[in-house]
């Protein structure tokens, strides 16, 4: 009867204490950092935060190889080991195996799940009605349970669904991230190659402007042309002399694009090959509806869209099927050892679980409308990419004709301005003409090769964006591989 009231007592007062202490517990727990936890950021918002130990070091990027010798390289060698070696290409590729274990993640449901354990107590057991305390017991020995789901009404296999148009989508997107890294080599290289015309272009137009500066200044020691004559040409020097120095700037920028675009960093140095004639350009034949069907089915990222928006249909159904009941099989087998000289004892238990979701606080309510609203969501963004492809499609083709169809003007218009530069130099030369005239032809022929080049450069441009808006490697390749 005394033990009885003691432990009553204790009861009692631990919890009048409990009560009175509970304003200082909260007011402690408001204040306390056992941890140290405030003095990880800094004190105020308008300073900057130190760290107290060293940073981690970001590694440099890991390399598949090397480029293939010092030989000028062509653009496919250069397609190849940016495949190879862009980070963009192997992170794309480890999200697809990472979905793929997703799969198996899945489909490990439709499998019996076996777990084992070891367990060791000791216990000393008090009676409930003397209050007085066994011997220490103590009990040892392996068991092994087992579950498993018979039947859930669909679940796990929309489950598996999902996983499946997830695992789809991600072999897609990889797919497609190969291809931006062909458009971004494509890019660049045709970038190169225009700048380092460019280049030549401006140091043509250079040495042209100091050719009619040469000969403005002996008009002017024979008093043939003012001081103003030879002012003006040197401008235009000047100006020569800054539109090179531009070029050449931006070219070496380019070469950094290049780098990047093949996975080296930024400062290698990439010979490639230049053109050594002008390039072949041909005549778009096919029809801008083909290549709108085309692209329904080739282009990567709009199939692996439509894999998403089928992926979260799928996991929808599930959703809308988890509040149902299901069925489940469970056994388990244990032996057990007591450390005395009790013997042994093994058992045995199999069961059938019907599990029936009564009421989850509407969670499965708010579930179901969540991933309607998400299914919805994704078949919304496929749509969209879909209409994005047809307008990428469309003005690419454009681009394209229109390029296709300058080339030819600026190969004349270069033709004529070269001409009539060479006449307006010889005839100023031989002390006819006026300096206006001249620099207004070499004007003329610099601006016509400069079109060149870019009209070249935004045919090649436009056929790469093309072949990338479609989904496709090379537009003008056939079925059998050749051009």
């Amino acid at each position: 009867m005394t033990h009885r009231f003691g432990r009553a007592w204790s009861a009692w007062w631990g919890a009048v204490c409990l009560v009175l202490l509970a304003p200082v517990m909260r007011c402690e727990a408001a204040t306390f950092d056992p941890w140290g936890i405030e003095n990880l950021v800094v004190p105020a918002p308008h300073e900057f935060w130190r760290p107290a130990q060293p940073l981690p070091v970001v590694p440099t990027p890991a390399q598949a190889g090397q480029l293939p010798g010092a030989a000028p390289l062509s653009l496919p060698q250069l397609t190849e080991f940016a495949l190879r070696n862009n980070p963009r290409t192997r992170q794309a590729w480890l999200a697809a195996r990472a979905a793929a274990a997703g799969v198996g993640i899945e489909r490990a449901d439709s499998l019996p799940q076996v777990s084992a354990a070891y367990g060791m107590t000791r216990v000393r057991p008090v009676s409930a009605t003397s209050g007085a305390a066994s011997p220490w017991l103590t009990r040892f020995g392996p068991s092994i349970s087992l579950s498993y789901v018979l039947y859930d009404f669909g679940v796990g296999d929309y489950q598996v669904e999902s996983a499946e148009y997830r695992l789809l989508a991600a072999n897609l997107a990889h797919n497609r991230v190969l291809q931006d890294v062909v458009l971004q080599v494509e890019q660049s290289y045709y970038q190169l190659l225009g700048l380092a015309a460019l280049v030549q272009t401006n140091e043509l137009s250079l040495k042209n402007n100091q050719t009619a500066l040469e000969a403005v200044q002996k008009r002017r020691e024979s008093g043939l042309a003012t001081v103003a004559d030879v002012y003006r040409v040197e401008t235009q020097v000047a100006q020569a002399r800054l539109n090179l120095t531009r070029s050449q700037g931006d070219l070496e920028k380019s070469k950094g694009q290049l780098s990047i675009a093949v996975g080296l960093p930024v400062g290698s140095t990439i010979q490639v090959q230049t053109l050594t004639e002008q390039p072949q350009v041909q005549e778009m034949t096919e029809a801008m509806s083909t290549l709108l069907e085309r692209a329904k089915t080739t282009r990567p990222d709009l199939v692996a869209a439509e894999a998403q928006a089928r992926a979260a249909r799928a996991s929808a159904n599930a959703v809308a099927k988890a509040g149902l009941p299901s069925i489940e099989i469970t056994g388990a087998a244990g032996h057990t050892d007591f450390h005395d000289d009790r013997p042994s004892a093994v058992n045995y238990s199999v069961g059938i679980n019907l599990r029936i979701p009564l009421f989850t606080g509407f969670r499965d309510t708010y579930a179901r409308r969540q991933a309607e609203a998400q299914a919805a969501q994704a078949e919304a963004a496929r749509d969209a990419l879909y209409r994005q492809t047809e307008l990428d499609v469309w003005q690419s083709y454009y681009d394209l004709r229109t390029a296709a169809t300058g080339i030819a003007s600026t190969e004349a218009q270069v033709k004529s301005a070269e001409q009539t530069a060479q006449a307006t130099l010889a005839r100023y030369q031989s002390g006819f003409g006026s300096i206006l005239d001249l620099i207004t032809a070499q004007q003329d022929e610099s601006n016509a090769r400069v079109q060149r080049i870019q009209s070249y450069l935004g045919w090649f441009t436009a056929l790469a964006r093309l072949n990338f808006a479609v989904g496709i490697n090379d537009l003008w390749m056939s079925a059998d591989g050749k051009k």
